[in-house]
């Protein structure tokens, strides 16, 4: 409060004297409107108007003052103002005016006539303008000189040429930051754009030179060292395509933040410039979700996040607390992440958000009972899970006793505690697994549509493929191995994934769960399947580098339990695959289970967990009928790919996978 006080002390003197140059300039523009009402010199001859326009001034200026300081007039920094601020003095202006006449009628009788005063208005908001945008002129160009002398003194190198990509409001924007950055960021020297009416004009004094296929000749023509793309509305197959071709100059590329978007709290993003992350290749329309009904589940509700501090989790937590839950329960056996996330949303909310983090397992149903009964959460999200396919075949009991038996422990759990809605992460390695990770999650999916049957809990799973930047990810990987000087490593040359960022993945799932249709699986729409070695090339070259010249990429073959493509739906779920209200989302057909038989069989794979790892893999298959297990157990206890299983129909794999997708239902 002190420093505060101190503060608005120290800012009174500016205030005080322009509010004392405001009085002059009014003054000065009334008296100018009386000479042009009465003609100039006839004015005067008649000392009455004088004299009336000496009594009135007082009355005027206080009215002014008044409005003035309390309309925030005062408060404006006239170095940084704009439109904004320049519409402000004008609207007080003639809100003072205004005021004016109509007390003047009331109180003091028709003193001064409506024509000076309209006119003494117009000259007085022209003339404090205009001063106000004198002293910014005059500012600006004394520390550019300033700047000048300085640069010759230290005889600094010229700074290094721009191009800019977009001629709009962006970039526009994009050369401003650059030029009151004195030389930081480097001088924009030419700008493309694919609107060819913009040819040969100028922003901000720079020429627009061509379009984006110009870039490369540009570049060589006028020494460009680095690229910023400014078209914050470039999205997509189209953003791959300028980001591919700025990369192929060898240019540095930087992207501009969005000058007009806001963060979660409503407030303007930070400025500047940004380097490109690897979501930017895989870039796509940006999702519309309906917030309402989203809002209408979460809101002033408790959550349970299970695998809260893991890469799907942590998101889904973030995008929770923009729907005002009345709790956030952040639930993981692994601490550190959790309490990471836990300090991000506090600072982000407030020490006082509605967050608390639970260590604990889903493997223990008492727990699980302990913090349903302490919290009643109406909502639940499992995203706990073992993922990791490689580690899950040489583990396969630990898959089954924490995937499958611990999504049990906590749909029982759920539906014992009156939880209302629960949402099982799927992934599309339960479609037609050829892995423990895959099959245990298709077991997961098969006791949702139970649960949803013969519970009143709502019940649903969200199926979807690879996530960008996600623990253990293929894109971090290159860009380490990258980092290490090579070679980067894939299993096979024509292995295909589906690929989404983790925020698309999170807001999906959040909008699936928002459909609520109880025992569904919701299948995403990932776009097309992205060949690992096409994606490979783009990252090296990302860097700076030339695939097979420079960096080598290397096969290092197919790792046990993983299979050449991905499948979002089965070949019996494709003709049944069902619309949702969002074009993203769609719900497979309901499987058909035999309880009892299911049931007898989850006993059984209970069982298997304690005898070993090829009992596991075969209890497996007596559930999953569709699981081809790929992996082959060495003389050494060691677990490898099986030969022959997949390589041998690499070309029909590849074909299926983009068939499957072709064959997706389209959103009308």
């Amino acid at each position: 409060m002190k420093q505060t006080q101190s503060q608005l002390i120290k800012g009174l003197p500016r205030r005080i004297a322009l509010m004392l140059l405001d009085c002059g300039l009014i003054a000065l523009c009334y008296y100018l409107a009386v000479l042009l009402r009465f003609d100039g010199a006839d004015a005067y001859k008649q000392p009455a108007v004088l004299q009336a326009l000496v009594d009135y001034l007082p009355f005027a200026l206080a009215v002014h003052v008044i409005v003035y300081w309390f309309g925030g007039l005062y408060e404006i920094l006239w170095e940084y103002a704009g439109l904004r601020d320049l519409a402000r003095l004008v609207l007080l202006c003639g809100l003072a005016t205004g005021i004016i006449m109509m007390l003047s009628l009331i109180v003091r009788g028709d003193m001064v006539s409506g024509a000076v005063l309209t006119i003494g208005a117009v000259l007085s908001a022209a003339a404090m303008a205009g001063v106000r945008f004198l002293w910014r002129i005059l500012r600006t160009y004394a520390a550019a000189r300033g700047r000048g002398r300085a640069k010759k003194r230290r005889r600094a190198a010229p700074p290094m040429p721009l191009l800019i990509v977009g001629a709009g409001q962006a970039g526009a924007w994009a050369i401003n930051l650059c030029k009151n950055q004195n030389g930081t960021f480097g001088e924009p020297v030419c700008i493309v754009d694919d609107d060819l009416t913009k040819k040969d004009l100028r922003v901000q004094g720079v020429p627009v030179r061509g379009t984006i296929s110009d870039i490369p000749e540009l570049v060589r023509k006028y020494h460009i060292v680095e690229i910023i793309i400014a078209i914050t509305s470039l999205r997509g197959e189209r953003l791959r395509e300028v980001i591919n071709l700025c990369n192929a100059t060898h240019c540095r590329v930087r992207m501009l933040n969005d000058p007009q978007a806001v963060d979660e709290n409503g407030k303007p993003m930070v400025p500047g410039l940004r380097e490109l992350n690897t979501a930017d290749f895989l870039s796509r329309d940006e999702i519309q979700l309906n917030d309402a009904q989203i809002s209408s589940y979460l809101q002033g509700k408790v959550v349970l996040v299970t695998g809260g501090g893991g890469s799907i989790g942590s998101e889904l937590c973030r995008q929770i607390m923009r729907y005002r839950p009345a709790r956030l329960l952040i639930f993981d056996i692994y601490e550190n992440c959790a309490y990471e996330l836990e300090t991000e949303l506090r600072a982000k909310y407030g020490p006082n958000a509605p967050v608390l983090t639970l260590i604990g397992s889903i493997r223990d149903k008492a727990r699980l009972d302990e913090v349903m009964q302490t919290y009643h959460p109406s909502v639940v999200f499992h995203a706990a899970a073992h993922k990791h396919v490689p580690l899950m075949e040489t583990s396969p009991a630990e898959a089954v006793k924490n995937n499958v038996f611990g999504t049990k422990n906590l749909l029982n759990s759920a539906a014992e505690h009156g939880v209302e809605r629960f949402v099982q992460l799927s992934t599309d390695k339960a479609v037609n697994p050829t892995n423990v990770m895959g099959c245990t999650k298709r077991i997961c999916e098969m006791l949702i549509q139970t649960y949803a049957r013969h519970t009143d809990m709502l019940c649903m799973a969200v199926r979807f493929g690879n996530v960008l930047g996600s623990h253990g990810s293929v894109i971090p990987l290159f860009e380490e191995q990258i980092k290490r000087g090579g070679p980067v490593t894939i299993t096979h040359p024509d292995i295909v994934r589906y690929f989404m960022t983790i925020p698309e993945a999170a807001q999906l799932v959040l909008q699936a769960g928002g459909l609520a249709e109880n025992g569904s699986i919701y299948v995403l729409d990932m776009g097309q399947p992205v060949r690992i070695m096409d994606l490979a090339k783009r990252i090296i070259r990302f860097y700076g580098y030339e695939p097979g010249v420079d960096m080598q990429i290397k096969v290092t073959g197919l790792r046990p339990g993983e299979k050449l493509y991905e499948e979002l739906m089965l070949d019996t779920e494709q003709d049944k695959m069902l619309k949702t209200a969002h074009n993203k989302i769609f719900i497979a057909p309901p499987m058909e289970i035999d309880l009892p038989r299911f049931y007898t069989a989850l006993q059984a794979l209970q069982q298997s967990t304690e005898q070993g790892e090829e009992q596991v893999v075969e209890a497996l298959q007596a559930i999953v009928g569709r699981y081809r297990p790929n992996r082959r157990v060495n003389e050494d206890h060691t677990v490898s790919a099986a030969t022959g299983n997949t390589a041998i129909f690499a070309k029909a794999a590849l074909e299926q996978a983009m068939a499957n997708q072709a064959a997706a239902p389209q959103k009308e």
